[in-house]
Order: C-alpha cells, then structure tokens, then sequence
C-alpha cells in the first residue's frame, strides 16, 4: 500500500473537511461536547483474515483488463439509497464491483488498469472530527465500524487508497471506461462514452457466465439454505394458516437473514389466485384450505451468490386429483427441460423441450385453438397464453445474472461446463380467463430449481426439495406441525 493511502495521512484530512450527515431533529452539539467525543479513544484493528475470493478475484481482474488493454476500467461500489426521508435501504454492492473486488463496502470504486487493480474506498471514521459520532450513515457510533483502508487491504489482497483520491487519479490520462448507472458520482468524473461504456458491462456480464467451483459452491451454499427456509416455512404451517403469505415471507426471510446476507429478490408467495401473477411480490393474501400455494424463493449468501427456487404447494398437505394431474404435466415440462441441459446445447434447448410437453398437454385438455405443433411455431405460440415467461435465465450473484450480456453468448448462445441456469416452467389460468374450464381458474403452478451445467450433462443444485407430486405429500406431512 502507498504511504499516502495510510490511515491517519489522507485519511485524516479528507475527513476533517467533511460536514457529518445530521438531520433537522438531531440535537445542538456545543464544541465542548465535541472535543470532548474527540479524546481518549483507544485503537483497535479488525482481525479479517484473507477473503477466499481474492485469488478469484485477481483472476478476474486480469481477464477484464486484457478485453481492454491499455484502458483504465472504472467500477464503482455503488452507495445508499433512500427509502424514506432520512432512511436508506441496506446498502448491496453492484455486483460486477463485487465480482472483481470482493469489496462489499458502499461508496467504493475499483480502477483496474495495465493488469493491476486498485481500490478507492471509504474508510472507518477518524476521531479526529465529529464523523464517527455525528454522522448517521457513516459514524461509526451511528452505523457501526467500517474497516479501515489496511484492512480492506489485507482482507482482498490488492491496493486500497482513499475515495478522496479517485477524482485526481481519474482527471485525464488513460482511455477510461466506466461501468455507469451504480454511481452518480462516479458517471460526473469521467465524460460518457456510451457504446464504449456498454462494452465494458457486456464484458462484465460475459465474464461472469461460466461459474469456477468457488462460485459453485456458494451457489450450492445458497441452495441448501433456501431448501431451509422452505421447511421453515412448512414446519409452521398452523401459523401459515392464520395469518397468510406474509407469514410465510417473513419465515423464509429469517432463514435468509440467520444463513446468508439477505432474500435475492423479493419472495413471491402467492396463495390461490395470486399464483397465477409471476411476480406477486405483495405477499398480503390469505392461504386458503383447498388451494395451492406457489413459493418462489431465495437466499442470498453472504458473498451475494443467490439460490432461486419455485415450490407449488398443497394448502392441506394432499392434492386434489386435478391439482395432482396439472402439477404433473408441469413437472414432465420441468423434467424434459433439465433433461436437455448439456454442454453444447442451445441455451433455448429446455425452454423449448418443456413447452413441447406443456403445449401437448393443453392440447389433450382442449384448450388450444391449433394442433399442439401448430401452437409451438415461432409465428404462432397460442400454448403461451397460459405459460407466460421463458423457462431458464442464468444465475449467480443475480438472480437474473449477466443480464448486459450480449445475445450471441446468452440467450442466442450455448450452454457450456460452469454455467448455472434456472429450469422453471409453469401454468397459470387467470380467474377471469373465459377459454378455460371454471374448474382451472385461478390455478397457478411452477416448479424451479437451479441446474448447473457439468461436463457430462447437469446437477441439481436445489434437488434436495422434492418436486414428485408424492415426495412433496411425504415431505409437508413430516414436517407441518
């Protein structure tokens, strides 16, 4: 680390010139009072041991910058954002900044250039000004300690300086690309260059498609959690009954919140009708005796690798015969689907496998206003009315991962070894669709789990839940109370 990047230096005096954040209520804070907060603190250094994403992460950084040789990347952290008035939501670092740092702390930016990466981040508060008991999003009495600038550096293994010093190191010199839309701040330093700005996230994204066994693993982590808080939200179904989806939102956000950083995106918990909106994410319904519940749900781990998965539940614990026979035809989708993960496959291949078998299976209950093949032809796709969406998107530290990506290497592309995608078709029959029977309304039916793509075909990461219509029997019934 430079010696102009030490606590105590820069660190001091960019804080010093820094009025803390303070809102209209807080109370008068007389200087004595203040001097008096900056004396006598002792010290004491954070023990963060060498993040297992490190090495990852320098690997990253090193095939990031050989996209763009001899351009200076820019990818900020991203910081707080308002929820209410003075409150802020929980700060989430953007993922491409995380991805090729590791740094989880907000107002941060990584400048990769010439190979080598540095980062520019916002350390704890100096006791040398009010900061540290003034300020109400970065005080340390307010917030919470953040670590200092040595030991981000320690912790991930590369240069950290000060965030005050990113504007100097950003004034001219190199061709600069930045990764825009995380950082307000960071877009009004350098002038945009759009095409040249989108390249760097499509790279960004592209990079981030073929998952190493690290990211697996927390992935896997992630996957084994969420199975968690589905038996959570099972095992306390008397609860679920009583007082509907929020419970069971609530339930699953614990687990994610003991297991992991956070849910990967807000649960979907829709009680009957509300299953046959893809993302219900209101979660203010009743959980009624009779019906189905659809839950599509997820655990972030700490390192921001998420699980998503999709569960369709009997509310008494055993299908009715049609809720069984509809489930089926929805799980022989999902299964022919998965079944064409595979190396070498179009990434298109199990959406188009399991809306094959659910196209088929509308057209044996007399839906379909053509032939199944008809209905399955690109200047047709009548079988959609009642399946919605595409059957797969990638998954990693978003739940819709590398989404800038471009479509010769995502949706148009092919799966390869590391990828980790979602296999997740449905039906869903509206309460007010006149073209179906009035015993289908208001019926909506997924199942999804997380398939990582191996060298000879697929796992299942999230397999540990059951999807066969009689495991899922087994399962509620040894677990509800």
């Amino acid at each position: 680390m430079s010696e102009e990047s030490t606590p105590g230096t820069a660190e001091q005096t960019a804080q010093q010139s820094a009025e803390p954040r303070t809102e209209s209520h807080d109370p008068a804070v007389p200087e004595a009072y203040a001097a008096f907060m900056r004396t006598a603190w002792g010290e004491r250094e954070l023990d963060l041991p060498r993040h297992p994403v490190a090495d990852h992460a320098a690997r990253r950084r090193a095939a990031l910058s050989e996209a763009f040789p001899g351009e200076r990347l820019v990818l900020p952290a991203g910081t707080y954002k308002v929820r209410s008035n003075d409150t802020d939501y929980r700060f989430r670092a953007d993922t491409a900044h995380a991805y090729f740092c590791g740094n989880l702390t907000s107002d941060a930016v990584l400048v990769v250039e010439d190979g080598e990466g540095v980062l520019y981040a916002r350390p704890r508060s100096s006791r040398d000004t009010d900061e540290f008991f003034r300020d109400r999003q970065y005080g340390e009495l307010w917030a919470g300690r953040r670590p200092s600038l040595k030991e981000i550096s320690d912790s991930l293994g590369l240069e950290v300086r000060h965030v005050d010093e990113l504007a100097r190191r950003l004034d001219g010199g190199a061709k600069t690309r930045v990764h825009r839309g995380v950082s307000a701040a960071v877009d009004g330093l350098v002038p945009g260059d759009t095409a040249r700005d989108d390249e760097l996230a499509r790279v960004a994204s592209e990079l981030r498609l073929v998952k190493d066994n690290w990211e697996v693993a927390e992935l896997q982590a992630a996957c084994d959690a969420t199975t968690l808080g589905f038996e959570d939200s099972v095992a306390d179904w008397e609860n679920v009954l009583r007082y509907g989806e929020r419970w069971l939102e609530g339930t699953f956000f614990r687990r994610a919140r003991t297991m992991g950083n956070d849910i990967g995106y807000d649960s979907i918990v829709g009680g009957g009708r509300h299953a046959t909106t893809l993302h219900w994410i209101e979660n203010s319904g009743p959980i009624t005796p009779g019906e189905l519940v659809l839950l599509d749900m997820g655990v972030e781990g700490h390192n921001l690798y998420t699980a998503d998965v999709t569960r369709t539940l009997p509310v008494d614990g055993t299908f009715t015969p049609l809720q069984r026979e509809l489930y089926e035809l929805v799980l022989a989708a999902q299964e022919a689907g998965i079944e064409a993960v595979r190396p070498g496959a179009e990434f298109q291949a199990p959406h188009l496998a399991a809306m094959t078998v659910l196209a088929h299976g509308l057209a044996d209950m007399g839906l379909l206003p053509v032939s199944a093949e008809e209905s399955l032809a690109p200047d047709n796709k009548t079988y959609a009315r009642w399946t919605l969406h595409g059957t797969s998107h990638m998954l990693g530290m978003d739940v819709h991962d590398c989404g800038r990506a471009a479509p010769e290497a995502y949706a148009k592309g092919t799966l390869a070894e590391g990828m980790v995608l979602t296999v997740e078709p449905g039906l869903y029959f509206q309460e007010d669709d006149l073209l179906v029977p009035e015993e289908l309304r208001g019926i909506g039916i997924r199942i999804e789990d997380d398939i990582l793509v191996t060298a000879d075909g697929w796992r299942n990461l999230s397999g540990a839940l059951p999807r066969v219509a009689d495991d899922v029997e087994q399962w509620m019934a040894a677990r509800t109370r």
